[in-house]
């Protein structure tokens, strides 16, 4: 048992150091969780890839944004501040959502325009081809009643002469 003793000693200690190493990864001690950071650099796009929101993206600059978002945290700024701190950087084109201003607006109008437009002239293409199915079907009965009157007649014709005929 007394040898076990001092390598069970090292043992707790060694575990010590590794937890001391665990902790100084944890972004300097910021406080600042992953969570925080990838709440908002999910609403902010790479500004090196294209569409690809900060959150995901792997390369050099979007680690970066990242860790600077993690300062500005720890800092004390809004996630509102960070993000206009971003656009007035980089544009508006970094955010994931556009703002609802100026030119921006047309984003928010157009879509549902263009699909309303696009339902109105549907409906009135299934309108005009069910009146002109309704119009094709009225002139193949107009010519299945003329063609069934003109044969009626005919046999009426011919009886008529037929009769004219026993008479004379």
């Amino acid at each position: 048992m007394k040898k076990l003793y001092p390598l069970f000693l090292f043992v707790i200690l060694l575990s010590l150091f590794s937890v001391g190493s665990v902790a100084a990864q944890d972004g300097g001690g910021t406080g600042v969780s992953d969570d925080e950071v990838n709440l908002i650099a999910h609403e902010l796009f790479c500004p090196v890839c294209e569409n690809t929101p900060l959150d995901v993206c792997e390369t050099q600059a979007c680690k970066q944004w990242r860790e600077l978002i993690r300062l500005k945290l720890s800092e004390g700024w809004t996630e509102k501040e960070i993000k206009q701190y971003f656009v007035d950087n980089y544009g508006a084109r970094v955010l994931a959502e556009p703002p609802a201003e100026g030119f921006y607006l047309l984003v928010y109008f157009v879509p549902p325009i263009v699909i309303l437009a696009g339902l109105f002239i549907l409906f009135r293409a299934f309108r005009q081809w069910k009146k002109n199915d309704k119009d094709q079907v009225d002139i193949q009965i107009a010519e299945a009643n003329s063609t069934s009157s003109s044969d009626t007649n005919d046999e009426y014709i011919a009886r008529l002469e037929e009769e004219m005929r026993k008479r004379d």
